[in-house]
């Protein structure tokens, strides 16, 4: 199954309108930081955000057209996705991205952090054009959640007393809110009632989670095709994801090839090892799966639709990456 050709055919028109408006956003009066915009929206990606948003935006609002202000917030959406990536990268001094050359690779630090910067102002910008104080509060607590995702990473480097609940709040903070408060703000330019909105952020919420659970099973199990950046980054870094803290219950010694931050030969293939006899793995995915069919019970509120159905396919989507 791939996004484009199946779930998301539904928005594959709003998609590629999408795809060559948020260039225009960018605007060329920086040409510098628009080779940049063009670097990263021509690489590629599944848009996955932007798709939920227009799809939840079309599944409120049935026998309706969507809105410009839905269009716009799925830009926003993406802008701001985009952004954190370049910082993310910079950060985690990731040379690849969608198969492509990093920002920060290709047109130095600096750059990188004031394209990073640029996208988030602009995001703001045209988000306080929305005129909806409720949506403008949602994604704001968005970019806020971002930065302290990346701080608590980046303070709990190497920590293996770091709990379940930590790190699943770390992944809302980093992958989960942007989806769920997108999500949430569609329903909200929909008119939608507050308790559907409500459920609608819950789904984005526990959809983000399965997705950021995946994405770290896949550091181990992924190639860097599936990735879109190197494996076993994660590992290496010392961002201890869901499969390492599983691990941890069961193979004691892993604590200290992790406090000793793989600093002698051998221990971060000892570590790989230890985690693949594990059951790690299997209980992550056994986590995603949770989260996966939490995300469908939520959409109970919505009305029959074809969109309604491809929300519903997503979460199995999400779990399908690992097979």
């Amino acid at each position: 199954m791939t996004l484009t050709t199946s779930l998301f055919s539904l928005v594959e028109a709003d998609l590629q309108l999408l795809a060559e408006n948020l260039k225009t956003l960018v605007g060329a009066r920086h040409p510098i930081l628009y080779a940049a915009a063009e670097h990263l929206f021509g690489a590629g990606g599944k848009r996955v955000r932007p798709a939920i948003v227009l799809l939840i935006s079309r599944a409120t609002m049935p026998n309706q057209k969507i809105t410009p202000r839905h269009r716009r917030l799925a830009e926003i959406t993406e802008m701001i996705h985009t952004a954190s990536l370049v910082h993310d990268d910079v950060v985690d001094e990731s040379e690849v991205r969608r198969g492509v050359p990093t920002v920060h690779t290709r047109f130095g630090n600096r750059v990188a952090i004031l394209a990073g910067d640029f996208l988030f102002a602009q995001s703001s910008w045209y988000l306080a054009s929305l005129d909806n104080l409720e949506v403008v509060k949602l994604l704001s607590e968005v970019i806020m959640d971002l930065a302290r995702g990346e701080i608590e990473q980046g303070l709990n480097r190497f920590e293996t007393n770091l709990s379940l609940e930590a790190y699943q709040a770390k992944s809302y903070y980093k992958t989960a809110s942007l989806i769920a408060n997108s999500g949430k703000a569609a329903a909200i330019l929909s008119e939608t009632k507050a308790e559907i909105a409500e459920h609608l952020y819950q789904y984005g919420r526990h959809i983000g989670l399965a997705f950021q659970i995946v994405d770290d099973i896949l550091d181990f199990t992924g190639s860097m095709e599936t990735l879109g950046k190197p494996a076993l980054s994660d590992l290496k870094s010392g961002n201890l994801t869901a499969p390492v803290l599983f691990a941890l219950e069961e193979k004691p010694y892993l604590e200290v090839l992790i406090e000793r931050e793989f600093a002698q030969e051998g221990d971060l293939e000892q570590a790989i090892a230890y985690i693949e006899e594990s059951k790690g793995l299997e209980r992550s995915r056994e986590l995603a799966a949770g989260h996966a069919r939490d995300a469908i019970k939520q959409l109970d509120v919505l009305p029959p639709s074809q969109e309604h159905q491809a929300l519903v396919k997503l979460a199995d989507y999400v779990l399908s990456r690992l097979y």
